[in-house]
């Protein structure tokens, strides 16, 4: 029987899109059924049924990631833009995921995400089906020769975003390629911070103030430029991609929480990269439980005083000035006591780190994700201005937090693309480089299949981080989507270095090669701006509302 056509495909792709949202609504029930048979969420009877909770949230991703997909190919169409890479990642993309949603998702390496968790069969309508046939043996072989006839390109499929962006790519896939990759691998041997010059590079390039409006110093791009930039800067080097993610997260709170004056004082510097800054909310021992933080701030005269340690603070030394969140009421136990500050600091010198009083700072030694260092702090008796509580308000800080989380989880799901980008690129390298017995390693069919399915997951998980941009662009409520992207971008990135990795052999376990520092940058963003466990937790609770 001959293959579909692009043409079949995308027209078998519409019912196959009712058809995932029935079976969506169904699972939604289920659960529902479970947790929340009232209406009301019962949060015991959630915990008790966690497995099908998070379950529910990776069908839920899938499906997204699958409606995403398909609306790439027929944007590509209509434009005459979808060739035979693009034509192969669709056919290869849905054959793949219907398939895992009929037979289980891989949530972790020993942990599957089944209908039958939910009490659930699936009978797919015959389109589905069809489709489901897509991921063939010949297929997968005839799109690793397609990779391997195109390596000199930084993406495999046509990325279906507009000139603007595809120029705002280029530009910084040219600076990554020219200003970081030859020096990235040193810099995580070394375990030294990313060097000041790239910072002040970065600044020039306008980098810390992407989405800050111009009004404000800043270039007032969208979510989308943002996320291709950290793409292209993460695909150099994690640490160069995240770099932003600081001036983001101040930047967010201060637009959506500050005062007029605040943000007047603050944006423009942010902007122009001469204030950095760095987030500091996590605690020990309570990591994404930020309800139940300690550190405390009372008000003195003119001063709030905080006392308290927070930790996994990252880029601390070098910044000037903290979000820190810490709670302003004492009687209070939750979330509702919390404010935010714009807290100043000294930037500090390796020999001295951490000149600012009342506040000192433990380096933690990490795996990976070196290039801006991770630490410990400890106050007792540090000052902030009164003038610098975000809003000017106490007990909003909570709330404040939870608005820029959108755009962080954005943020860290286009790092993920990138770390599975590079991941890609250095897998296909040392695929077309390394012979054995007579021919390159791609030319064998597990190594071919283990780089399609790189670059087919790749281009699952940036459509749906490109989505969840687009939606934040254009003034709609994004959490779901962008927890999606999150959810599903990192365990994309963890499984292409670990593939890459896989393909060069007894090579990739030497520190000299550099799949090994991008295997230790991917297991990260399975953990920070909430673990893949909380993701699923929170995007379960979402659906069910």
């Amino acid at each position: 029987m001959p293959a579909d056509t692009p043409a079949e495909i995308i027209a078998k792709s519409v019912p196959m899109r009712e058809d995932l949202a029935t079976l969506l609504a169904e699972a939604v029930a289920a659960l529902r059924a479970r947790v929340a048979p009232d209406g009301k969420i019962d949060p015991a009877a959630l915990d008790r049924h966690q497995h099908a909770a998070h379950a529910l949230s990776w069908i839920a991703t899938y499906i997204e990631a699958l409606r995403q997909l398909c609306a790439w190919a027929e944007r590509l169409a209509s434009a005459g833009n979808l060739g035979r890479i693009e034509a192969l990642i669709l056919q290869i993309g849905l054959g793949e995921y219907l398939t895992q949603l009929r037979g289980g998702i891989p949530m972790s390496q020993s942990e599957f995400a089944r209908l039958s968790d939910l009490g659930m069969d699936w009978q797919p309508q015959p389109e589905t089906l069809a489709l489901m046939r897509g991921n063939s043996l010949e297929a997968r072989a005839e799109f690793a020769r397609l990779m391997a006839e195109n390596q000199g390109r930084a993406t495999f499929g046509a990325s279906g975003l507009d000139e603007e962006l595809e120029m705002i790519r280029d530009q910084f896939r040219r600076y990554a390629d020219e200003r970081v990759i030859p020096f990235a691998h040193d810099w995580h041997l070394k375990d030294q911070l990313i060097p000041r010059e790239v910072i002040d590079e970065l600044a020039e390039l306008g980098v810390f103030g992407l989405t800050i409006p111009e009004e404000f110093g800043g270039l007032g791009l969208s979510k989308a430029a943002m996320v291709v930039v950290t793409e292209e800067l993460s695909r150099g080097y994690i640490g160069v991609g995240s770099l932003g993610t600081r001036s983001e997260i101040a930047a967010e709170l201060i637009l959506c929480g500050g005062t007029e004056d605040q943000k007047a004082a603050w944006l423009p510097g942010l902007a122009s990269g001469e204030i950095l800054s760095t987030a500091v909310f996590t605690e020990p021992n309570t990591g994404s439980d930020l309800g139940s933080l300690r550190t405390r701030a009372v008000l003195e005269g003119e001063d709030w005083v905080i006392t308290g340690n927070k930790t996994w603070i990252t880029h601390a030394q070098r910044s000037h000035v903290m979000t820190l969140l810490a709670r302003t009421d004492p009687n209070s136990t939750d979330w509702r006591g919390l404010s935010m500050f714009l807290a100043e600091k000294t930037p500090g010198t390796d020999e001295n780190p951490f000149p600012t009083p009342g506040m000192t700072g433990t380096e933690i030694g990490v795996l990976g994700y070196r290039g801006m260092k991770e630490y410990e702090l400890g106050f007792d008796g540090f000052r902030v201005k009164s003038a610098n509580l975000l809003g000017g308000e106490p007990g909003k800080g909570f709330k404040q937090l939870m608005e820029t989380f959108e755009s962080a989880r954005i943020q860290t799901a286009a790092r993920a693309v990138g770390v599975a980008q590079s991941a890609c690129e250095y897998g296909l390298r040392y695929g077309l480089e390394r012979k054995q017995f007579g021919q390159p390693l791609i030319a064998f069919p597990r190594v071919g299949d283990k780089l399609a399915m790189m670059a087919v997951e790749i281009m699952l998980a940036r459509q749906l981080t490109y989505y969840s941009a687009w939606e934040k662009d254009h003034g709609q409520r994004c959490d779901l989507e962008a927890g999606m992207a999150k959810l599903l971008g990192a365990r994309v990135a963890w499984a292409a270095a670990d593939n890459a990795l896989q393909i060069h052999g007894g090579n990739g376990f030497a520190l000299e090669y550099p799949i090994s520092r991008v295997l230790c940058d991917a297991r990260i963003l399975n953990i920070f701006e909430g673990a893949a466990e909380i993701q699923a937790q929170v995007i379960a609770r979402r659906l069910l509302s």
